[in-house]
This record gives C-alpha cells, structure tokens and sequence, in this order.
C-alpha cells in the first residue's frame, strides 16, 4: 500500500509516517498542500492521509481537486475539528473518512487499511498458490501450513506476486508499490529482499526471474535467467 501523509505538524507527521511504515506500507510525507499536490500529480497513492489545516493549499481545496478529478486515491482527513458538522462537512467535500485529533494509532492504522482495500482492486480474503497461504488482515503467510517470518517488506513483495499471479512484475513496479520516496531508484533492495524471501519460502522454488521482465509467481515453464 502507498500512502501519502499531509501534516504540516512535523512531530505528528514523523510519529505517522514510522508508524505506518512499521506496519509495512511505502509511505511519503509532505508538510504543505503545495508539495502534496506536486506529489499526487506524479505518484499513485492508495491513501492519502490529510490534514485539513494546512498552509499554502488548503487541506479542504487538495480534497475538492481530488474529488473533482475522480482520483482512486481515498481520503482520510485528519483534523482538530471534530464535531459533528466538521465529519458531515468533509465527507460532503469528498473525504473517504473523517479523524480528529487526538486519535488512538492502531485505529489510524485499522482506517488507512480499510481505505487502502476499496482503493486497490478486490483481492481474496485469502491469497493462495500452491502450497503458499498468505492472509493480509493478519499480516501471516504460510508454506505448507508452517508460518514464515516474514519481514514487512517481505511480506509485502509476496503479497504484491500474489495479487499479480502469472503476470510479469518489475523491479521497478516493486520498488514503487512496496517501497517510497525515500528508496534510491538504483538500490538493491528489491533483488536482497527477493533473495530473502526466495529462502524462507524454501522449496520448490514458486517466484522466476523473468530476463529482461522481472519477477513472475505461478508460472513455471516461464524462461528463466
């Protein structure tokens, strides 16, 4: 899941992005409303995370422009202005949901993942091939009933080929959705992590390396490097 997180709040907005991020998420964060729309125009967000008080663009006008343009990416509004007439206000204006300030982080965690679900594409409860179980509401992935321990980032690429299964996915494609902003484009991390996780899946091998492609689950007659 990409997340973007709008806090122009920089001790709240560096508390949100760790903590998401432990949860497994590829997660940016920006601290005004003219870099979150610099960073919407060229990234794909699942989630957006937005506060509504923000200098330079408005939290309320990002929402509208978000709206307007039929964007995927759902909204979670995130504001000190939390009565009754301030929820029915943003939702009004397009917010997907609506969470004032102070707030309890396991539900942030629990609403940005229930907004990332209605923002990617319907996936099975249960996300199978072969041998291989992998259950995103609990974060548990299994081979042959034994549970793997897998890291977040792990986790997330398996996830991600699964979702994905028979297709060819890049490395490139990987280091967009599983990581963030803050992942050198020519780092090593997506072949050290697919390395990783090839080991704890064990064998039979079930992820190819496709020449020239990248990496592909469910197909194994696919030309392999």
């Amino acid at each position: 899941m990409r997340v973007l997180v709008v806090e122009d709040f920089e001790p709240m907005a560096r508390a949100i992005l760790t903590g998401l991020r432990r949860e497994g998420m590829a997660v940016d964060v920006v601290y005004d409303g003219g870099a979150a729309l610099s960073h919407l125009a060229l990234t794909r967000y699942d989630v957006v995370v937005l506060d509504r008080d923000l200098p330079g663009v408005h939290g309320d006008q990002i929402c509208r422009r978000l709206a307007a343009g039929r964007s995927p990416s759902r909204i979670l509004m995130l504001t000190a202005a939390g009565s009754l007439d301030d929820r029915v206000e943003g939702l009004g204006m397009g917010a997907d949901d609506y969470l004032a300030k102070p707030f309890d982080f396991p539900e942030l965690i629990a609403r940005v993942r229930a907004l990332g679900r209605r923002a990617a594409p319907p996936v099975p409860p249960m996300l199978s091939h072969g041998d291989i179980r992998l259950d995103p509401g609990s974060r548990a992935a299994f081979r042959a009933w034994r549970r793997l321990p897998l890291s977040a980032k792990e986790f997330a690429v398996l996830e991600h080929l699964l979702t994905r299964a028979g297709q060819v996915v890049s490395a490139e494609e990987l280091l967009e959705r599983v990581w963030d902003e803050a992942a050198d484009p020519f780092t090593t991390a997506v072949k050290q992590t697919m390395y990783r996780l090839r080991a704890k899946l064990g064998d039979p091998p079930v992820i190819d390396t496709v020449r020239d492609g990248g990496y592909r689950i469910g197909e194994p007659d696919a030309p392999v490097a």
